[in-house]
């Protein structure tokens, strides 16, 4: 089987792990600030803040930004349940907006009918790495004196407009091993203020400064050193599996847009796509039933998401109606993309769909 997403790990992050083994100093510590400093560094942001997960750090943003009961916050339906439950853990309310078939992110038209009086943030998700149109967002936003908090989970060294996603507002990352990169879990929250990065490092570390001295309520959020020892190796890494990952996506798109049953990525042009993952729309067949084919021939496929976060059973109470993200639900299919392809499995990949 050809995996959907591999990991690769070598001799530096094992070099990096065993010596935190061997000192013993496994919690958060200089691997930590010495990794936040790398990936601050590479996003072109002031601060950059480690956590133990993606959620954690989208829950540590908004509460940042002052997000709590009551507050509504704009989000896209079409996203991992994390982006949606995070606004929930605040005892805020998640407002979706719909999302634009071309590239599955947030429909920025539709953000600015959602606001109300409540309204504090907007999250747009940079799915698949594919980054949102993130001048209109910041207009709005400034319009209305909203929070941005950017989910770019899955778009680490994605960049709209030749500025890399995490530094329009406050940005968070995830580093599960299915990411462009990874630390096993972990999260980064990145930010150009420095009110919301001091505030981010109390949460993290149950509201304290100096240990023992509390000065909020807050959460261990915290990123180990063992996590970060894998972190900063694989930071040094990214671009060249960045670049990787695009040849391939290149690649597949050369091939398969000449299949007229399904409809390949789109890129806008002011942005770089990292693709975290390479997702095609299967228009004119049966999509589970490519998926089956795929899996009886060794490809590794998924589908990000089958269920929009509005019809999954917290949300289903909310009643709204997102016609475009539950079209592409049926239709989306995810297939390997990531950087251990080989050519000849590339090659396998194409073939097996011009077989169909």
């Amino acid at each position: 089987m050809i995996p959907i997403s591999k990991p690769l790990l070598g001799e530096e992050e094992e070099k990096l792990v065993l010596e935190v083994l061997r000192s013993g100093n496994l919690v958060q510590g200089e691997k930590v600030e010495e990794f936040e400093r790398e990936f601050a560094k590479y996003a072109g942001a002031r601060h950059a803040i480690a956590t133990n997960s993606g959620t954690s750090s989208l829950h540590t943003a908004l509460l940042a930004a002052g997000i709590g009961k009551g507050d509504e916050v704009i989000t896209t339906p079409f996203t991992f349940i994390a982006s949606v439950n995070s606004i929930t853990f605040c005892q805020a309310r998640p407002v979706f907006a719909d999302i634009r078939e071309e590239d599955f992110n947030i429909n920025v038209k539709l953000i600015e009918d959602a606001i109300t009086s409540k309204t504090k943030a907007i999250m747009p998700v940079h799915l698949y790495g594919s980054p949102c149109d993130m001048d209109s967002l910041q207009e709005i936003a400034y319009k209305h004196n909203l929070h941005i908090i950017e989910d770019a989970c899955q778009a680490h060294g994605a960049e709209f407009n030749g500025r890399k996603v995490g530094t329009f507002g406050t940005g968070c990352f995830s580093f599960y091993p299915s990411k462009n990169m990874t630390t096993g879990e972990g999260g980064m929250i990145t930010t150009n203020d420095d009110g919301i990065a001091e505030r981010c490092r109390l949460i993290r570390n149950h509201g304290s400064k100096v240990r023992y001295y509390h000065e909020i309520v807050g959460y261990n959020y915290r990123m180990t050193n063992l996590a970060a020892a894998i972190g900063i190796p694989q930071l040094k890494k990214l671009e060249e599996f960045n670049n990787k990952r695009i040849k391939n996506a290149e690649y597949l798109t050369k091939r398969l847009s000449k299949l007229k049953w399904l409809i390949t990525p789109k890129i806008r042009s002011n942005s770089r796509h990292v693709f975290h993952q390479y997702t095609l729309r299967i228009t004119g067949k049966n999509r589970d039933e490519v998926a089956k084919i795929l899996t009886s021939k060794g490809v590794g496929n998924s589908v990000y998401y089958p269920v929009p976060a509005t019809l999954q059973k917290p949300y289903k109470e909310l009643k709204v109606s997102m016609p475009v993200s539950e079209k592409m639900a049926k239709e989306v299919l995810s297939i390997p993309v990531h950087p251990a392809l080989l050519n000849e499995e590339l090659d396998y990949i194409a073939k097996t769909f011009e077989e169909m």
